[in-house]
């Protein structure tokens, strides 16, 4: 057990014993962080965390979306043509060792997950897809999603919200969509878990 008390006890338990997909969600001051960082000490899960900005990333003790998944700064849009300017922008090319980290990889956890585009999110499923398991969003690999949707919203530049013609926010993400629908008649569903401030 983490020692905290039941509600991380059981979001511990959801990441620990099932392929969930978990929302940890809360106000500040509730917590979140410190359960990822006791997580990342006692859990056997190979697992990398990333976040949509540096100074994020360094409170979660982890790395920045675009950094680890090498992403572009502009919209991804899997809809377009990989052959053309999609496949300019968008090559990834992974040294031996990035490789094997990402092929090795049983979860991902995602900070301050309110301000991951929904386009980032197909991103980093595209990635996954790519090294891990094609046939399975992700690449079958269980995420853990933190963060408070009522607090930083996604951020773009003017020029590319019209590019974007999903809403920007994570949940509406196409990946993260079919992840959720594929699920809903496996254990492999998602499930959002709300924590509050323990009382003295």
């Amino acid at each position: 057990m983490m020692q905290m008390n039941q509600q991380f006890d059981l979001a511990f338990n959801f990441l620990q014993n099932t392929g969930t997909h978990l929302f940890l969600t809360g106000k500040a001051g509730t917590g979140k962080t410190t359960f990822l960082k006791k997580l990342k000490e006692v859990s056997p899960k190979r697992m990398i965390v990333v976040a949509p900005t540096g100074v994020a990333a360094i409170n979660a003790g982890g790395v920045t979306i675009h950094s680890f998944f090498q992403l572009p700064f502009g919209p991804y849009l899997p809809s377009a043509s990989r052959e053309a300017d999609q496949a300019k922008n968008f090559t990834n090319k992974f040294s031996r060792d990035k490789i094997n980290i990402i092929r090795s990889m049983d979860l991902l956890v995602i900070d301050e997950v309110s301000m991951v585009r929904a386009d980032l999110l197909d991103a980093i499923s595209d990635v996954l897809c790519r090294y891990k398991d094609r046939t399975k969003p992700f690449g079958g690999v269980q995420l853990l999603l933190i963060g408070d949707l009522q607090q930083l919203a996604p951020v773009a530049k003017d020029d590319e919200w019209n590019l974007l013609i999903r809403p920007p926010f994570s949940s509406t993400a196409k990946r993260f969509r079919k992840a959720i629908t594929t699920a809903s008649n496996s254990p492999r569903c998602i499930a959002k878990m709300t924590v509050h401030s323990s009382p003295c």
